[in-house]
């Protein structure tokens, strides 16, 4: 017997999934979506399918937030197999090389991981979702093409050394975005002459939600079994929470109409693009930019914004 069709509604929020291993982050998002029935849904930036942890999910509204939230500050604990390359750079892969091991203490590790702290060149992977010619490069990895993987440029924050246990290592990564744990273990693996994937990888925070109350599925699968969608709407944090990272400007009642219609504002306001603006009531209205002369421009407004 086929399902019953699910019955989308409209709504608003942020979801801080913690995503399960094994499953990628649009079919997370699928059985979210499904789980809340909202009509609009989307991630934050792709976790691969064997890594867990922080994936805010946006609905309705908050999708205007994801493009924001996807260059934001990301912090990973990793698990790091040395000794074995693998032509996904994780335990997904196949292997392609297996090395010895040279004799490694901390401070050997410690010191091949701080020349991979601050702004890097990095190559992906090449199972990876970026794309060329409008194709992403897993799609043509799969099929056997040659691939010869973008090189960008990264931000490494800080990596802490957890524990050596030779051939494994932990370690801890605050890092920019677009950078891939997988190349950092990768090109770590190289420096030290014996290869390296990763084994486990968990994504702990992504700016601003550095403190995240995560919920997994199952988690909000129970709820909805105990108190309905009432229950799961109150694990979604307001479009407001996405905003704390920008610079906030509140306008008065006035002010905020003319903002609703698409008009420029000029105020004693410091330069800025992005910024969140709220209305007299806190309400977060949308996103603008305020020019070097101090002239407010609305960007990205929430659709409430015309009614406040």
């Amino acid at each position: 017997m086929s399902r019953p069709k699910t019955k989308f509604r409209p709504l608003d929020g942020i979801l801080l999934l913690d995503k399960p291993a094994g499953m990628s982050s649009n079919a997370a998002l699928q059985a979210a979506r499904r789980l809340f029935r909202a009509e609009k849904g989307g991630h934050t930036g792709s976790l691969d399918p064997l890594a867990t942890g922080l994936l805010p999910l946006c609905f309705g509204e908050a999708t205007k937030l994801a493009g924001l939230l996807l260059g934001s500050d990301k912090a990973y604990e990793a698990g790091i197999v040395l000794g074995t390359t693998t032509d996904t750079d994780d335990a997904d892969g196949q292997v392609l090389l297996q090395r010895p091991l040279p004799a490694l203490d901390r401070a050997a590790v410690e010191s091949a991981l701080a020349g991979f702290t601050g702004t890097l060149q990095q190559r992906a992977p090449v199972y990876s979702a970026l794309k060329q010619g409008g194709e992403p490069l897993y799609a043509r990895a799969r099929r056997g093409e040659a691939i010869e993987a973008p090189v960008r440029e990264v931000r490494v924050h800080a990596i802490e050394l957890l524990s050596l246990a030779p051939p494994r290592l932990d370690i801890r990564v605050t890092c920019g975005s677009g950078t891939y744990i997988r190349s950092l273990a990768r090109d770590l693996g190289e420096a030290l002459g014996c290869g390296a994937h990763i084994a486990s990888l968990r994504r702990l925070w992504v700016e601003p939600f550095t403190k995240p109350a995560m919920f997994t599925l199952e988690q909000l699968q129970a709820l909805a079994g105990e108190g309905g969608e009432a229950a799961l709407d109150a694990c979604l944090l307001p479009l407001e929470a996405g905003l704390a990272a920008f610079p906030r400007i509140d306008l008065d009642a006035a002010q905020a109409a003319r903002v609703a219609q698409g008009q420029r504002l000029r105020g004693p306001w410091a330069a800025a693009d992005p910024v969140a603006v709220h209305g007299p009531d806190g309400r977060a209205l949308g996103l603008a930019r305020v020019d070097a002369d101090g002239r407010l421009s609305p960007q990205r407004l929430f659709r409430y914004a015309a009614a406040s």
